[in-house]
């Protein structure tokens, strides 16, 4: 199994971050403008949908300002029963975001491309939190044919 990882600092309360990553609002307005369903309860099921399809996650586990967890359920099948992970943590005014998507069965070319992409959408997510303006899909960066 192998994991993209990233990290990010953002300077702003964790607490803004968390509801970023955890309100539909808050994912639509850095991941992509489709977005439906429940992240803020354990067992909710968000939709994400793109130019170039979609994704379901399951909430996991929740804990306020420190994890959010959710398992694929739908979606590619290389992204089928993989996690995706938030781990927030504070230093100083800066919120510092690990990013984990585990659990990758073998790093495939549309591994590659979903690295990248996650590099950008932690961006959005960042210029979010931070000056209150994401880029989700579709007004995201444009790294190839899978968007």
């Amino acid at each position: 199994m192998v994991d993209i990882l990233h990290r990010v600092g953002i300077k702003a309360p964790v607490a803004e971050v968390y509801a970023a990553l955890t309100t539909t609002q808050g994912l639509a307005d850095w991941w992509t403008t489709d977005t439906n369903g429940e992240g803020d309860d354990v067992g909710g099921v968000l939709q994400f949908r793109f130019e170039a399809g979609g994704f379901d996650m399951k909430v996991l586990d929740l804990h306020p300002g420190k994890r959010v967890l959710w398992e694929v359920v739908e979606g590619p099948e290389e992204w089928i029963g993989t996690h995706v992970i938030w781990d927030l943590g504070q230093a100083d005014n800066y919120t510092i975001v690990l990013f984990k998507h585990e659990g990758w069965k073998e790093p495939v070319e549309f591994m590659h491309h979903c690295s990248t992409k996650w590099g950008v959408f932690l961006m959005s997510l960042k210029s979010l939190v931070e000056t209150g303006k994401g880029a989700p899909d579709p007004h995201d960066v444009k790294i190839d044919n899978w968007n």
